[in-house]
């Protein structure tokens, strides 16, 4: 799976759209929230639980393919290699749920329909 197939993955959730806050560092959002981070194309930042200790346990089934983000990995962000260990299926099984997550926490009014 390549970075442009995980980057059409997101933007098909509804609401998603591609924004790029920081020069040639492309994330998604919905709302004005960002679920994905996509930067490069070689992996992906996703939220992969509600606490640090949810998303350690990702890390420590792939070690070395899943890493703790830098800055907000304390709030349950990784950094996930694509090309990996860890199953496309499940990357993007990832993907969703961090959507999910974050679209959850969006006031209702910013929830897409």
């Amino acid at each position: 799976m390549s970075g442009g197939d995980v980057l059409e993955h997101c933007l098909a959730k509804p609401g998603a759209w591609q924004d790029e806050p920081w020069d040639g560092d492309v994330v998604a959002k919905v709302g004005d929230k960002i679920f994905a981070f996509l930067g490069g194309g070689d992996g992906v930042g996703i939220k992969c639980g509600a606490n640090r200790e949810e998303a350690d346990e990702l890390v420590d089934t792939y070690p070395g393919d899943v890493t703790k983000m830098a800055y907000i990995g304390r709030s349950g962000w990784n950094s996930v290699r694509l090309g990996g260990s860890v199953p496309d299926d499940e990357i993007l099984e990832l993907i969703d749920a961090s959507y999910e997550t974050i679209v959850g926490k969006l006031p209702k009014s910013k929830r897409p329909a």
